[in-house]
């Protein structure tokens, strides 16, 4: 790469790419990998950016696109090697569904006013591309995602032809019916097996109710998972002001302090 390639221009990290993948004088770890080995570091890039974002980190949020756009350049690279494509391509195809998806904004279409009914449009426009093509409604839906993300898209898919519970409350029903269900299987002496899926069950449903109350269920559970921290480290701290670890501490005593921590942190 020539020292006078501006380092903003996106040819710059299309030269480094080049370059670390080049089996002449490129970088090892990089010239062996392939989609396959590339894949995990690509979501694990796509979580850090979430983190950042939630954290508001916006310098680090920087980094982290880069990192993310990184990966984008990778794939793109082993895949023009072995002449699939090549990153214009991506651009391309990305800009074709951009534009093909927002009509009232780069076409004739018209009629599209909220953010909602962009929604609506938007959806209608990914059914009928699915539509021209081959095989079930829920066939293209990544099995890779998360599962509770997955759970979310196979149920939106079935919903889009009426497969779905007409109210909220019935989700909640099913949600207490699982519970029971989980709760009889270990009275019954159920394998691992057999409560691991009455388990399922009950995240399934609780992912559909997510979705009918219009909440995304991967936030709720991070901004649980971070009030569970700040109230733990409330417990270690107050254990540790009384000179014991959270490990000497009785269950009784940690309750309290949890209890206590929930008005002072939240």
């Amino acid at each position: 790469m020539a020292d006078s390639t501006d380092k903003r221009d996106i040819e710059a990290l299309l030269a480094i790419m080049r370059r670390l993948r080049d089996p002449d004088g490129g970088c090892p770890w990089d010239v062996e990998q392939n989609f396959a080995s590339i894949a995990p570091y690509t979501i694990e890039e796509a979580y850090e950016v979430a983190g950042a974002i939630e954290d508001a980190d916006w310098d680090g949020l920087k980094d982290e696109l880069g990192d993310l756009l990184l990966q984008v350049v990778f794939h793109a690279r082993m895949a023009e090697e072995q002449n699939l494509f090549d990153f214009g391509d991506v651009v391309g195809a990305i800009a074709d569904k951009m534009t093909r998806r927002h009509p009232h904004v780069f076409g004739t279409g018209s009629g599209v006013k909220t953010a909602d009914e962009q929604t609506v449009a938007w959806e209608e426009h990914k059914r009928r591309e699915r539509a021209g093509a081959a095989g079930g409604l829920l066939d293209d839906v990544p099995r890779a995602l998360p599962a509770l993300l997955r759970a979310l898209k196979l149920q939106k898919r079935a919903a889009s032809v009426g497969f779905d519970w007409d109210s909220t409350p019935k989700v909640v029903e099913k949600i207490a019916e699982e519970a029971r269900e989980v709760a009889e299987a270990q009275a019954a002496g159920a394998n691992t097996a057999k409560l691991e899926e009455e388990i399922g069950d009950i995240l399934f449903c609780i992912a559909n109710l997510a979705r009918h109350l219009k909440i995304d269920p991967e936030a709720a559970l991070r901004a649980t998972n971070a009030k569970f921290v700040r109230r733990f480290g409330v417990i270690e701290k107050t254990l540790k002001s009384r000179g014991r670890s959270a490990d000497e501490g009785s269950l009784e005593e940690m309750e309290e302090i949890w209890q206590a921590a929930k008005a002072q942190v939240g």
